[in-house]
Order: C-alpha cells, then sequence, then structure tokens
C-alpha cells in the first residue's frame, strides 16, 4: 500500500482494494477508483455553472453527493472541501451556525471548490502511479 499521505483514509482503501480477487487485476477497486475521477469532473462542472449562477441549493446538493463519493473511497480532504460547499450552500459555517451573508458563503465555496479541485488532480496522479493507468 502506497502512502498517499493525509489524502486518504488507509483503513477505508485497504478495505476496498481486499475486494480485489487479485493485486495484479484489481477489477473491483481500480473501476471504482476511476469512475469517481470521472464524477468528480462532472460534479466540478456543474459546480462551476451553480457557482456562475449563485445556486447555493444546488452547490450543496453537489458537495454533498461527492462528499458521499469521496468518503466512500476514505478520499478525506476531498470529502472535508465537499463538506465546506454543503454547508456554506445550506447557509451554516461548518460548525452549523447561520450564515445569512450569501457573498461569504459564495467565497468559502469557491475556495472549497478550488481545493478539491487541486486535491482531486494531486489523488489522481497518486491513483494513476498505483494503479498503473
Amino acid at each position: 500500500m502506497p502512502d498517499f499521505g493525509d489524502h486518504v483514509d488507509n483503513g477505508i482503501f485497504s478495505q476496498i482494494l481486499e475486494m480485489d480477487d487479485s493485486e495484479a487485476d484489481r477489477d473491483f477497486s481500480m473501476p471504482l477508483v476511476l469512475n469517481f475521477f470521472e464524477q468528480a469532473e462532472e460534479t466540478f462542472v456543474k459546480m462551476d455553472k451553480a457557482l456562475i449562477q449563485r445556486n447555493l441549493e444546488d452547490l450543496s446538493g453537489l458537495g454533498h453527493f461527492l462528499k458521499g463519493s469521496s468518503a466512500t473511497l476514505g478520499f478525506n480532504k476531498i470529502r472535508d472541501s465537499c463538506q465546506i460547499i454543503q454547508q456554506y450552500g445550506h447557509k451554516q459555517t461548518i460548525d452549523g451556525a447561520s450564515e445569512p451573508n450569501e457573498d461569504v458563503c459564495l467565497k468559502k465555496i469557491t475556495e472549497a471548490l478550488n481545493k478539491a479541485k487541486s486535491d482531486t488532480s494531486h489523488l489522481e496522479g497518486k491513483m494513476k502511479q498505483f494503479f498503473k493507468w
């Protein structure tokens, strides 16, 4: 198991790798991970559009969606950024306190989205090395 640092929860990711029939094949885990990165890219496009439209409700839903996918795979940093997007889309701080200022919410979402994109790109590179694709 390579060291993905704090990008990946090794316990969760190891459990996914254990579902493979063989380490040489990775017939279960590799398609799952590939699909995640395709899904993330599509979701980021939708998030960019929702940001332009200042649609906090859509941003929250998309953040929730990608948070779940990333959490399932143990992709911690992406999950955490998506949690921020979800919360501020609901006009709440990360602690759940009310944040009625939409401009503040959109700023926080923009920062979290940029971080999620950066972390996704970094992790995708690491996964390409790991899976040799």
